[in-house]
């Protein structure tokens, strides 16, 4: 059996936006906040930068452990059942981290959240594709990507201002209570899937998947031309780009730019508003773009080099690179944000969960590998006897060299005319 491609009514589908972005504010919200509580951690455990950069990267990394098998099962189950059982995982993870009392407790307790949430953005995505209209499905796109926005911007001075008052452990516990309160309320307005007679392309794919195993059934995906295209820029690029806004934006704003951590978590909030405003801008754009020809390659062939000018600014700028900078590298970078949809729309229905999937383990893959190797970098450079800020400037430049052969590779694959 197939999927039945049903567009939902405007009232349905409002409903079902709503409510799906609840799920994916709270777990944009778990992924940014190592950067507010990075100075409170790090005094409390005795970490160093490569421990701080792999407990916000164990997140990323428990996220990509479930993309492939996730995939699969988006396709086969729908997303309201998929999104449930993965939110158990994240509730049981909150309580842990909420409990941990050492540096593997945390990071366990890391991967368990990542798991959790990762398929709050995929289960949507997979949804929409055979709920909405095509011309909005990139609005969708980025309107989920504007929730997110919010999320991390209430990981900011929110959790700052509460910090005092609650401290972290009781932040965890209340995240907990509130994921399973959003599960509730998915499990109420989120539709069932619905199955109708099979295509013979979706045959087809059935047919691999049930004979070749689930692993095998990603082939039409890994060698499709277009996903290979984009996998480079969607690790360096687009995956460097969440790893800087979710954890070294903060720490370069206090060890470079010379932020108390209150200056450097008001900075985080005013990055995260304006990433909210970008992808709300997106959203508007994107439908009346599309119909003038503006597609997602022609924007992300002139949109990415001014995130790269951006990146050249925040290393020369040093000391003097504080949140405004982060904000225009962020705000040029949500180019790259075009690619996700792009890649579910490449592909037929039936193949749009394992695409997405596939195209977000290379993404948090690239957070997870930036995030950590920042901090490896800048431990490693300050063992040559640099100082802080060099240390940083050095790592940047070396993420920087990645995406540029990034966007060079995705200029030299383009489809020949």
């Amino acid at each position: 059996m197939a999927l039945k491609h049903d567009v939902l009514p405007r009232n349905t589908a409002v409903w079902v936006f709503v409510v799906l972005a609840a799920a994916y504010f709270l777990s944009t919200l778990l992924r940014a906040i190592t950067a507010t509580l990075a100075p409170v951690l790090t005094d409390e455990f005795g970490m160093q930068a490569r421990d701080l950069g792999l407990l916000a990267g164990a997140y990323f990394l428990g996220f990509s452990i479930t993309q492939l098998p996730m995939g699969h099962w988006l396709d086969r189950h729908g997303p309201k059942k998929v999104v449930l059982s993965f939110l158990c995982v994240a509730v049981l993870g909150c309580f842990a981290f909420a409990w941990a009392h050492d540096f593997k407790g945390l990071l366990l307790s890391r991967v368990l959240i990542g798991v959790g949430v990762s398929a709050c953005l995929m289960a949507p995505l997979t949804g929409y594709r055979r709920w909405l209209a095509l011309e909005q499905q990139q609005r969708a796109n980025s309107w989920m990507l504007m929730t997110g926005a919010l999320g991390m911007l209430t990981s900011t001075l929110p959790v700052q201002w509460l910090l005092p008052m609650v401290g972290w452990r009781w932040m965890f516990v209340v995240l907990a209570l509130l994921v399973a309160l959003s599960m509730a309320v998915i499990y109420w307005k989120v539709p069932a899937w619905r199955l109708s007679e099979p295509t013979q392309n979706e045959e087809t794919i059935s047919a691999t998947t049930s004979t070749k195993g689930i692993m095998a059934s990603y082939q039409q995906v890994w060698t499709h031309s277009y996903f290979r295209r984009l996998a480079p820029m969607g690790f360096f690029n687009y995956g460097g780009m969440i790893a800087m806004q979710t954890l070294w934006a903060g720490p370069w704003m206090v060890k470079v730019a010379g932020y108390t951590p209150l200056e450097a978590a008001t900075g985080l909030f005013w990055l995260n508003v304006c990433m909210l405003l970008t992808f709300w801008l997106w959203g508007l754009m994107t439908p009346s773009l599309t119909v003038r020809g503006y597609h997602a390659n022609k924007l992300l062939t002139y949109g990415v080099p001014l995130s790269l000018f951006a990146q050249v600014a925040i290393i020369l700028g040093g000391q003097d690179a504080g949140a405004a900078y982060w904000v225009v590298f962020c705000v040029f970078s949500s180019f790259v944000a075009l690619a996700q949809p792009a890649v579910g729309m490449a592909f037929p229905s039936a193949l749009a969960g394992r695409a997405l999937s596939a195209y977000n383990l290379i993404l948090f893959l690239g957070v997870f590998v930036v995030q950590w190797g920042m901090g490896l970098m800048i431990d490693g450079f300050k063992a040559m006897n640099w100082t802080e800020p060099q240390a940083f400037q050095g790592a940047m430049s070396v993420f920087l060299i990645c995406c540029i052969a990034s966007y060079g590779y995705f200029l030299k694959h383009r489809p020949e005319s």
